[in-house]
């Protein structure tokens, strides 16, 4: 018995599966998680307003909303640069619907009750990766409304 623990303990690690390469649809669900998490707090609320955004944003079902989200999950642990991020949406998504996704950082940084200071600026750095004017920022920001 002491040799089969022994043994799992020396066998090699398993290879982790190779992430996806991000699309608009896991660059922005990961932003999304990035922005809810920004503020060192992953609640329940920032998790429902995610999978809402998801499934507006590109006409999922609630379930497949959800399954992407925990994919973005799962990059947003492995995958390093907001910006790059952010630049995949900007080259695949027009600027309307970029400005939609503003929205949907606002709804997701305000879903817990409170926009942080961290969540904000984070916003703040991807809006203008996602080269959204200031202006249309501000619009979508202050038109934000939680269900």
């Amino acid at each position: 018995m002491l040799e089969r623990l022994f043994h799992l303990f020396q066998s090699p690690p398993k290879a982790s599966a190779p992430l996806p390469k991000p699309d608009a649809q896991l660059a922005l669900g990961t932003l999304l998680v990035r922005v809810a998490m920004a503020d060192k707090a992953y609640l329940f609320e920032e998790v429902e307003q995610i999978d809402r955004v998801l499934a507006h944003a590109f006409g999922l079902k609630p379930l497949d909303a959800a399954k992407l989200r925990g994919t973005c999950e799962t990059l947003n642990a492995r995958l390093p640069s907001d910006i790059n991020l952010a630049e995949v949406v900007h080259a695949n998504v027009d600027y309307a619907h970029r400005i939609e996704a503003v929205s949907g950082l606002w709804a997701v940084a305000r879903a817990d009750g409170t926009a942080d200071d961290r969540e904000e600026a984070l916003i703040e750095v991807i809006e203008s990766h996602l080269g959204v004017d200031r202006t249309d920022s501000e619009a979508a920001r202050t038109a934000t409304v939680l269900p």
